[in-house]
């Protein structure tokens, strides 16, 4: 399975039990909090120490409500606390990845 292009293909992607292992470190960390799996998006975000490892991580920890946290990792990543919901969030951070 190739990289996704859209979200919509990202989407369809679900259904597996483990994202592609070729995928960029930081989808396979999207597909996990896409699934449900915090801990597992939690653990490969923390090791990518980039603007969008940061990224991921304020988006997970915005999403167990420690919101002082995700501003934290917001700053580090050089953005505001977003307004938009937690999917919608997860939908821009899915296409700024593949982009």
């Amino acid at each position: 399975m190739s990289t996704p292009q859209s979200y919509t293909e990202f989407e369809a992607t679900l259904d597996k039990s483990n994202p592609p292992s070729h995928w960029p470190q930081a989808l396979q960390a999207l597909w996990y909090q896409a699934k449900g799996d915090w801990e597992a998006s939690h653990n490969i975000a923390q090791e990518l120490h980039s603007a969008m490892g940061s990224l991921i991580h304020a988006h997970l920890h915005r999403d167990e409500g420690d919101d002082w946290n995700a501003k934290y990792w917001y700053r580090q990543a050089g953005r505001l606390f977003p307004t938009v919901s937690l999917e919608e969030e997860l939908k821009q951070l899915v296409n700024e990845v593949i982009a």
